[in-house]
C-alpha cells in the first residue's frame, strides 16, 4: 500500500521537500476536487472566523454596481467607437452591449443566489469545475484587478489636473532620474487615493457603500448634466451628415450594420464592473431578493445612461469630427463661451474615478479572502476582522500591492485598465452555469455536456477569428465561414437542450431561456477575447504560468494539508502523534 508522509507540508524544509516529492500525486487529488453549495456555506466560510456582516440591501447594490461600471471609461471609448467604428450608431452599439451584458450578469445572479459567499467567480468555478480551475481563474482576476486599479488611480491624477488646470507631470509627479522609463514618474496622489480608500474598506463594508452612493449620486449629476447640454446645444442633423461629406460616408449607419457590432464590442468594456457586486452576496441581507434587483437593475440603469451619453455627444459634434481621446471635452473646449464645460466633465469623470477604484477594491478583497478560505494561498489573508466584519487582512495586502505598483508604473506599462482576465472569467461563469445545471457528479453523464460546450466555444473561436483576421471584403468565402459557424453553434444548441435533460432545477432563482441565455454569453465573450491584442494575451499567458508555479509550489501543498489530512480520524491523528503507521479511512498508510 502507497505511503505518504504527513507532517505538514510546510513544518520544515525537509517536510516541504518530501511535499514536493508528492506534487504529481497531490495534484491529481486536488486540482479537480469540488466543494458541494452547503461546505462553501459552512466549513469552508468557517475559515474566515467571524462572519461578515449582512448589512447590504439592494439599493446598495445597485449604487455599487453603477460605481464599478460608470467610470473614466465611458468618456474614452466612446469617442473612439463612434469616430473609427459605428458613427452615429454607437447609441445601438451601447444598447447591444449592454443587452449582452445583462445576459452575463443573469449568469453572475443564479449562482450568486444559490451560493452567497463573497468568493465571486471563484467558489461558482470550485464547485463546479474544481479547485485548479478556479484559481487559475481567481488569481488572473486579482492581478487584473490590481493592475487596473493601479491604473485608474494614476489617471485620476491627471483627470483632476485637467479639471483644475493643474499641469500633473510638472506639479503632481516627480522623476526619477536613475529609474527605468516607465518606472520613473512617482505619483503619490495616486497613492493616496488608494490608501484612503483601503482603510474605507476595512472600516466597514456599509460605510463604504454610503461612500459609494455619495460620490456615485454626484458623478451621475455631473453625467444627466453633460446629457442635458448635449441635446440642448446639439443638432439631429449631425446623426446623419458628417463633417467632411468628400471624404466620408454619411447616414445614421456609416459603417455599416457590421460596424455596430463591432462599436458594441469596443463599448462593451465600459460595462465590466458588475462582477464585484457579485462578491458583496455574503453581506446580503436577503440574496434571494436582492441580488437579482442589484445586478441586473445597476447593468440597466447603465444602458441607459450609456445610450443617452452616446446620443448626446452624437448630436454635438459630427462622428468624423470626435475627438478618439477626449470626445466630451473637446466638444465644448471651441465652443464659444462653453470652454468651462470640459472642465465640468474633468470634475465629473473624476469622482467616477473614485467610484470605480472603491467598487473593485471591496470586490478584489473579498475574491483573496476566499481563495484563502480554499487555502491556495495563505490562510492569514481569509481573516475576517472581528470589529468591522471585513476581511482586513486581504485588504491590507491588496491595498499596499496596489499603491506600490500605482507609485511606479506608467500607464503605458499597466496597458488596458480591464481586459482578458475578466472576460475569461464571464467566459467561465458562463460555460460552469451550463455544467452545473445540466450535470449531477453520480448521476449524470457528464460527457453530453462536456462535447457540447467543447464544441459551441469552438464554433465561437471559428466565427471569431474569420470576423478578425479575414479582410473585410473577403466575400462569399467569409460569408461562409462566419455563416457556417453561426449555424453550427445555433444547431448543437439546439440539439442540446432537446436531447439532454436538466439535472437539477434552481430552489431560489434560475437563469430564463436555458440554456440560451448563458450560450449567449459564452458566443460573446468569445468574440470580445478574440478581438483583444496580442500584449494581452502575452500578460495573460505570464500571469497563467505564475499562477500555476504558484499553485504547484504552494497552493496545492497548503491544500492538501487541510483537506485531506484534515479529514483522517482521531485514531489516524493519535497514532501519528505517537509516530505509527496507521491505515486511515480513505485506504491510504500514512506515516510521520
Amino acid at each position: 500500500m502507497r505511503r505518504k508522509s504527513m507532517a505538514p507540508s510546510f513544518a520544515s524544509l525537509r517536510a516541504y521537500g518530501r511535499a514536493v516529492a508528492e506534487t504529481h500525486w497531490r495534484f491529481s487529488r486536488r486540482a479537480g476536487s469540488v466543494t458541494t453549495t452547503y461546505e462553501e456555506m459552512s466549513r469552508v466560510r468557517a475559515r474566515s472566523g467571524t462572519d461578515m456582516a449582512r448589512t447590504l440591501r439592494w439599493t446598495d447594490l445597485v449604487g455599487l454596481g453603477i460605481g464599478g461600471m460608470v467610470g473614466a471609461g465611458v468618456f474614452v471609448s466612446t469617442g473612439r467607437a463612434a469616430r473609427d467604428l459605428s458613427g452615429p450608431a454607437i447609441i445601438v452599439s451601447y444598447a447591444i452591449a449592454g443587452l449582452c451584458a445583462l445576459l452575463s450578469a443573469f449568469c453572475y445572479t443564479e449562482f450568486a443566489v444559490e451560493l452567497p459567499v463573497a468568493g465571486g467567480a471563484f467558489s461558482y468555478l470550485r464547485v463546479t469545475f474544481g479547485e485548479f480551475a478556479a484559481f487559475l481563474t481567481g488569481a488572473n482576476l486579482v492581478m487584473e484587478y490590481v493592475f487596473s486599479n493601479a491604473a485608474v488611480a494614476r489617471s485620476f491624477t491627471a483627470y483632476l489636473g485637467t479639471a483644475i488646470g493643474v499641469e500633473t507631470e510638472e506639479k503632481w509627479r516627480f522623476t526619477i532620474s536613475g529609474l527605468p522609463n516607465g518606472f520613473n514618474k512617482l505619483d503619490p496622489l495616486a497613492v493616496c487615493v488608494i490608501l484612503i480608500l483601503t482603510l474605507c474598506i476595512c472600516y466597514s463594508t456599509k460605510d463604504s457603500s454610503k461612500l459609494n452612493l455619495a460620490l456615485t449620486a454626484t458623478h451621475l449629476s455631473f453625467i444627466i448634466f453633460i446629457i442635458m447640454i448635449g441635446f440642448w446645444r446639439g443638432e439631429w442633423k449631425n446623426l446623419t451628415r458628417p463633417a467632411w461629406p468628400a471624404k466620408h460616408p454619411g447616414g445614421f449607419l456609416p459603417y455599416g450594420v457590421g460596424g455596430i457590432f463591432t462599436g458594441a464590442a469596443a463599448v462593451y468594456m465600459s460595462y465590466i464592473g458588475y462582477d464585484a457586486v457579485s462578491t458583496m452576496a455574503e453581506e446580503v441581507k436577503s440574496p434571494v431578493k436582492d441580488i437579482p434587483i442589484g445586478v441586473s437593475g445597476s447593468v440597466a440603469i447603465v444602458t441607459v445612461l450609456y445610450c443617452l451619453m452616446a446620443a448626446s455627444m452624437a448630436m454635438l459634434v459630427p462622428y468624423d469630427a470626435i475627438d478618439g481621446e477626449a470626445p466630451f471635452s473637446s466638444a465644448f473646449k471651441g465652443s464659444d463661451g462653453w470652454g468651462w464645460v470640459s472642465n465640468v466633465i474633468g470634475v465629473g469623470a473624476s469622482f467616477g474615478i473614485l467610484t470605480s477604484i472603491l467598487v473593485s477594491m471591496l470586490g478584489q478583497a473579498r475574491y483573496l479572502c476566499v481563495i484563502a478560505r480554499a487555502h491556495v494561498v495563505p490562510a492569514r489573508l481569509a481573516k475576517v476582522h472581528p470589529a468591522t466584519s471585513t476581511p482586513v487582512n486581504a485588504s491590507l495586502f491588496l491595498g499596499g500591492l496596489t499603491a506600490a505598483i500605482a507609485l511606479f508604473t506608467d500607464l503605458n506599462v499597466l496597458l488596458n485598465l480591464v481586459t482578458i482576465g475578466t472576460l475569461f472569467v464571464f467566459y467561465m461563469v458562463a460555460n460552469a452555469v451550463i455544467y452545473r445545471r445540466y450535470v449531477s457528479v453520480g448521476s449524470t453523464n457528464p460527457w453530453p455536456t462536456a462535447i457540447f460546450l467543447i464544441f459551441f466555444s469552438l464554433s465561437a473561436i471559428a466565427f471569431t477569428l474569420c470576423w478578425r483576421f479575414l479582410p473585410t471584403g473577403g466575400g462569399a468565402f467569409k460569408t461562409f465561414i462566419l455563416s457556417g459557424s453561426a449555424v453550427a453553434a445555433a444547431a448543437s444548441l439546439s440539439v442540446f437542450g432537446l436531447c439532454v435533460p436538466q439535472a437539477r432545477e434552481p430552489e431560489l432563482w434560475g437563469l430564463p431561456l436555458m440554456p440560451v441565455v448563458p450560450a449567449i454569453s459564452i458566443f460573446l465573450n468569445v468574440f470580445l477575447l478574440g478581438l483583444l491584442d496580442r500584449p494581452s494575451y502575452v500578460r495573460f499567458g505570464l500571469f497563467t504560468a505564475f499562477s500555476v508555479v504558484f499553485y504547484l509550489l504552494y497552493g496545492v501543498h497548503a491544500s492538501f494539508d487541510a483537506e485531506e489530512c484534515g479529514e483522517l480520524s482521531a485514531e489516524a491523528q493519535i497514532c501519528i502523534s505517537l509516530a505509527r503507521p496507521v491505515v486511515a479511512g480513505d485506504g491510504w498508510t500514512y506515516k510521520v
